[in-house]
């Protein structure tokens, strides 16, 4: 057997200590089955209920179970960052820790991801089992407004089982709470991205650790990747636009009191659009400015991580070349 594996699936896990063996025996045994070399990464991420000590046992008894365990509690995408760095497979799959998602689905996803050669297989729980006004309601909301705003539609953005070739994982950067965004933010380097029914369980121990109240950071994080998609690369353009116009319309309405000033010789001194036209040419300015201050933050974003603002999925050439980004 291939020392390395075809497939990753990291779990990021918060106090699931009751479902931990029943996690580990479904996955093993779907994956055993499915035939493929594999590797298993929890990120325990700062649990307080012996759950580390259960997943210290499993991975002294089976070396491709791995373990990252932090500190505290830094949040989901944290684990799934982790996860995406250590992972070493050529497809990765994400799921959570709590057994509502169904690890027989697995190969299923991939073999579509393989076979009908797209970059991301999304899961999507067509028959959720959560309560509908604190969770489904929420998440049809959500997954309209995401899939209208990045353009990149899907059903279940929320659905945490899902496949992604290595290449896409290895060139997202996640950050705040940005791990259901994913397949928006690979589109900026060109994946494709499908869709496949899933089985949802019902949360068999514990309780949630989410409310509604992530509805509220998902819009804002949706205007985070929405500016990415967008103007993450040339700042200047959204920044200057606003600038220019306000400050433009500023100008405009200096002009016309200058003239009522020396044609007609009304005072303008107390006149309210007088300082209308003085804040908007201010607001122009400091817009103008911040978007210039962002072109400097974005080269130096890329050039000193030597990062490319193009991702390569290959090169055809003879002899074989490795292309250089140049500053």
């Amino acid at each position: 057997m291939d020392d390395k594996p075809y497939l990753s699936i990291v779990i990021p896990l918060y106090n699931e200590v009751e479902s931990i063996p029943e996690m580990y025996a479904q996955l093993t045994g779907v994956l055993e089955q499915y035939g493929h070399p594999y590797e298993i990464i929890v990120i325990d991420d700062g649990s307080k209920d012996g759950s580390f000590d259960l997943l210290k046992h499993y991975h002294e008894e089976d070396p491709r179970f791995k373990i990252i365990r932090f500190r505290r509690n830094f949040g989901q995408t944290a684990g799934f960052a982790a996860g995406f760095d250590l992972a070493q497979g050529e497809w990765v799959v994400t799921m959570d820790a709590d057994l509502q998602n169904d690890p027989a689905d697995i190969p299923r996803l991939v073999d579509k991801a393989e076979n009908e050669g797209y970059d991301i297989v999304s899961g999507w729980r067509v028959n959720r089992q959560d309560t509908y006004l604190s969770r489904k309601l929420p998440s049809k909301i959500a997954n309209r407004m995401i899939s209208d705003v990045t353009g990149v539609h899907l059903h279940d953005y929320g659905c945490s089982l899902k496949v992604y070739h290595r290449d896409v994982v290895k060139n997202i950067n996640l950050y705040g709470e940005m791990h259901r965004f994913i397949p928006a933010l690979a589109s900026r380097i060109g994946v494709t991205v499908g869709e496949e029914p899933v089985n949802h369980r019902a949360r068999q121990y514990g309780k949630s650790k989410y409310g509604i109240s992530r509805t509220v950071r998902v819009f804002l994080d949706l205007m985070t990747v929405r500016f990415l998609l967008s103007f993450d690369t040339r700042p200047i353009h959204v920044f200057g636009s606003i600038g220019l116009v306000t400050l433009g319309l500023g100008v405009f309405i200096g002009l016309y009191l200058t003239l009522v000033k020396l044609l007609f010789g009304q005072n303008i001194g107390d006149r309210p659009l007088l300082w209308l036209a003085v804040l908007l040419v201010i607001v122009g300015i400091q817009f103008i400015s911040t978007g210039l201050l962002a072109e400097v933050l974005a080269r130096t974003y890329y050039e000193a991580q030597g990062k490319t603002i193009y991702v390569i999925r290959e090169v055809l050439a003879d002899p074989p070349v490795v292309p250089v980004a140049h500053a």
